[in-house]
């Protein structure tokens, strides 16, 4: 800080502190631990004394300044000093095991991590051994210093980063450029500003044409031909953007490098705006001109011109009117209907569904309204009832089962589906699902999360964010079938299914005897590989659950034959991935769920490549590019992990022989909810992390062998890393919150890197 800088930092720090002393100009303990907002009394004890220099009990201004002060702007000898005493307990001068350990379990509570006591104890001894160099039983200050000097990172940042006002007030930034503005958001969006582009050029030309033709009847007749023409347009193009199955198709050719069609759900939504805003202009321009009708004393009045057919107004028994005032009516409760607090406010089937269901009423008046509508009509009408059709055939004819629940952890249910032989799909696709017992009419679309090469069934992982999802959840929660204690039932089926796995790996994987399996040297620990199963230990509890079911058994698997329907498969921009070099796939929370298929298949095609002789190698890789993946999971806490771990152990053991620098998958993991190293909260237990991982060779949050890093990712430090890498054209490819879609987004455009996102 600069002298200024400094002067409104002290200023801003007397501020906040007033607000929370009060008229006693005082902070006491539980007005300081509420400040910091810390989850552990132990540092909100241990910051107090540190800060409380006189031990009265309470923290002065004065105190507070000056502990302040040297956190910040003291050297680091200060900082570190600060921190020895944070863990030297009792204040003896050194740091004995018993404390360290203390310290430890504070530290893990902070970061929300759950560890047994064995590994606790792994974690002291693992740091406790480390740090002691002169083997005394105890840690002294210079022993500290040097054990954190392996740590540079931590040196440079060594904070207790504990509470806002406590942080100086960030400089305004100062005025930029605004970033639509900017030559990279152009260069990195030009295909989706072309589209738009051409969407908003093809409707002015529209317009303009059927404005000259009525050039001699008036503004309002110019206006309300006009804007007709581009209803035309509009009400038969947004039919276009929910041809699913066409554009899955049009996934597959050179179109998909042109056009941006990831972007079909937005743009239906912007048409369907549009066609509002039109709708209402083309109304009131004609009902301006029958008032200008009526008043000049023509045959006909104001009501008569809008409510009956007495002017024969319309191709159709000159219906034109009254057909208008009905259009409006229907168009206007859709838009309504379909905003977003319509559809998320917990009435889905009852108010999005029905209202969404106008579209058919609306096409029909369309066709009696106006002459030329069933000319722009014919074609994209066609395709959508011979669409709707062919789903409805399909999805319908004898229906499928839920063969398996698996109730995971932050309530996510996992739904394991009886697989028809006739169902082909590819990695990351989704498929819109109806369960008639949950709710009959809704299909609801989720991601595929098993791999294509998986025989017999199909995996689901729903989240519950909304109505129906939390039905579900809940449905399965109070499922009365018995669990899997029929032994026979059970072993029949993995046998079955194991059966015809094991075919089918001794076809692809089996066929070449030069095919390199460092860690799967058998023939069922491979198929263990190519067919992974979630985590189903009966210690694993719904932690998260209702308090009146808090108390049911914690078991979390049911064995169930419910009957669902299936529509799809339908591709999305995730397709791309294996006609990239090097891809990128970051998933956060429950957006790992389209790339858990991907990357089964990936390491699969991977180990496939590497076979010379086998006849299928060519046919199964022929379209795949990738040269180098990387996975970025981002996770809110420890037991989201407990998701999809078990995959994520088996992609790891598929490479194990190979050197980290030449893995073909590379993972990164990041808890949000840990604190990260530079805490003084966390830094302890952060060095002892990284010290029994490098012990026992894997994490001690997750099991895997890859380091589960506290925080957010550096986006700008982990692009810079795999730009260098020189893997070949970089893609991103992103499934997660909307918010956090935008910092990637813009951290691809600064390295120009194309980012395609997938909408969950």
């Amino acid at each position: 800080m600069n002298l200024d800088d400094n002067t409104k930092w002290l200023m801003w720090v007397a501020k906040q502190f007033e607000n929370i002393a009060g008229d006693n100009k005082e902070i006491s303990l539980e007005q300081f631990k509420t400040a910091l907002k810390v989850k552990e009394s132990f540092f909100g004890d241990r910051f107090f004394a540190l800060f409380d220099s006189d031990e009265s009990g309470t923290i002065s201004l004065d105190e507070l300044l000056n502990t302040l002060k040297l956190l910040i702007h003291g050297s680091e000898t200060d900082k570190l000093w600060f921190l020895f005493r944070v863990y030297d307990v009792d204040g003896g001068g050194s740091i004995e095991p018993d404390e360290l350990r203390m310290v430890l379990k504070s530290c893990l509570k902070e970061s929300s991590i759950s560890l047994p006591e064995e590994k606790l104890d792994d974690l002291t001894m693992a740091l406790f051994e480390s740090a002691d160099s002169d083997k005394s039983g105890s840690i002294t200050f210079e022993e500290l210093r040097e054990e954190l000097q392996r740590f540079p990172e931590i040196m440079e940042n060594l904070t207790i980063s504990a509470a806002s006002w406590l942080k100086p007030p960030t400089a305004p930034r100062k005025t930029q450029t605004p970033h639509i503005l900017s030559p990279v958001y152009w260069h990195n969006n030009k295909n989706k500003l072309l589209l738009l582009g051409s969407y908003a050029c093809v409707n002015i030309i529209l317009f303009i044409l059927a404005a000259l033709k009525q050039a001699g009847s008036g503004i309002w007749i110019v206006v309300a031909r006009g804007c007709g023409q581009c209803l035309n347009f509009n009400c038969a193009f947004i039919l276009v953007l929910m041809l699913r199955r066409s554009l899955t198709w049009l996934r597959t050719t050179w179109v998909a490098k042109v056009l941006p069609l990831d972007l079909n759900a937005i743009l239906h939504q912007l048409m369907g705006y549009m066609v509002g805003v039109l709708t209402i202009l083309h109304m009131g321009a004609h009902i301006i001109n029958f008032v200008r009708l009526s008043q000049a004393k023509e045959d006909y009045r104001l009501w008569e011109y809008l409510f009956t057919t007495r002017p024969g107004i319309g191709w159709i028994h000159g219906t034109a009117s009254l057909t208008g005032l009905l259009l409006q009516l229907l168009i206007s409760l859709m838009l309504v209907c379909s905003t977003t607090l319509v559809r998320r406010s917990g009435h889905f089937e009852q108010v999005f569904y029905w209202t969404h269901l106008f579209y058919i009423p609306i096409w029909a008046l369309l066709i009696v309204h106006g002459a030329n509508f069933w000319k722009w009509f014919v074609i994209p009408g066609s395709l959508f009832l011979g669409e709707k059709a062919f789903a409805a055939a399909l999805s319908r004819v004898g229906g499928l089962c839920i063969v398996e629940v698996n109730l995971l952890p932050s309530k996510v249910t996992h739904l394991v589906i009886q697989r028809s032989p006739f169902f082909h799909y590819k990695p990351g696709d989704y498929v819109y699902l109806n369960i008639p017992v949950i709710a009959r009419y809704e299909w609801h679309p989720f991601t595929i999360s098993s791999a294509p090469e998986q025989p017999d069934t199909i995996w689901l992982h729903v989240r519950s964010l909304g109505q129906w999802t939390y039905r579900l959840h809940e449905y399965f929660w109070n499922f009365q079938e018995p669990f899997d204690d029929n032994p026979e039932l059970s072993v029949a089926r993995k046998s079955r299914n194991k059966n015809r796995l094991s075919n089918f790996v001794e076809k692809c994987l089996f066929c070449s005897s030069d095919l390199d399996l460092p860690v799967a040297t058998t023939k069922d620990e491979m198929i263990q590989m190519v067919s992974y199963t979630p985590i189903q230990d009966s210690s694993i509890t719904v932690t998260d659950e209702p308090e009146e079911v808090s108390s049911r058994p914690t078991k979390n698997r049911r064995l169930c034959n419910i009957k669902c329907y299936i529509d799809g498969p339908y591709g999305t921009s995730t397709r791309r991935i294996f006609s990239s070099e090097h891809a990128v796939l970051i998933a956060a929370g429950i957006g790992i769920t389209p790339f858990a298929s991907i990357l089964q298949s990936i390491m699969f095609r991977h180990r496939m490549r590497k076979q010379a002789s086998c006849s299928h190698s060519n046919s199964l890789d022929e379209n795949m590019k990738l040269q180098k993946v990387d996975f970025v999971w981002i996770n809110r806490d420890q037991k989201s992990f407990e998701w999809f771990v078990s995959l994520l152990t088996q992609l790891e053991a598929m490479q194990g022989s190979e050197e980290p620098t030449a893995r073909f998958l590379e993972m990164h993991l990041y808890m949000t909810s840990a604190l990260n190293k530079s805490d003084m909260k966390a830094v302890g237990l952060q060095m002892a992390l990284d010290l029994l991982a490098k012990k026992e060779k894997k994490d001690s949050i997750t099991g895997l062998r890859t380091r589960t890093k506290p925080g957010r990712p550096d986006w700008k430090q982990l692009f810079q890393k795999i730009d260098k890498e020189d893997k070949g054209k970089v893609q991103v490819f992103f499934c997660g919150s909307p918010a956090l879609a935008k910092v990637v987004k813009a951290q691809c455009e600064q390295f120009t890197f194309p980012f395609f996102r997938e909408n969950f």
